[in-house]
């Protein structure tokens, strides 16, 4: 089985820490974003019953974009790191994260 094969399988390990940290590293930023907008320390969630729906779908969209540029920017710089240390790009030739 050559290297290109064996690669993918072998980073799954390093994605799954590379997501861990993500995911950390975007909750920090998620707080402190929601305090410069609202100058408050906890954000709502859908189930809190004294948040109106403007501001719950706001702190959902703020939250989601956020994530979502946090998770990409650590996928990319691993995924590079990865192809610097070894030549293989660690993902398949077509295809994203899911």
């Amino acid at each position: 089985m050559s290297k290109k094969k064996k690669l993918p399988v072998a980073y799954k390990p390093i994605g799954f820490a590379l997501g861990w940290v993500s995911g950390a590293v975007a909750s920090a930023a998620f707080r402190k974003t929601w305090k410069l907008i609202r100058h408050e320390d906890d954000a709502p969630d859908a189930l809190d019953q004294d948040r109106g729906w403007g501001e719950i779908l706001l702190a959902a969209a703020v939250q989601g974009a956020i994530f979502a540029v946090v998770r990409s920017a650590v996928d990319r710089t691993g995924a590079k790191a990865i192809e610097r240390s070894t030549g293989v790009w660690p993902a398949p030739e077509k295809g994203g994260r899911d």
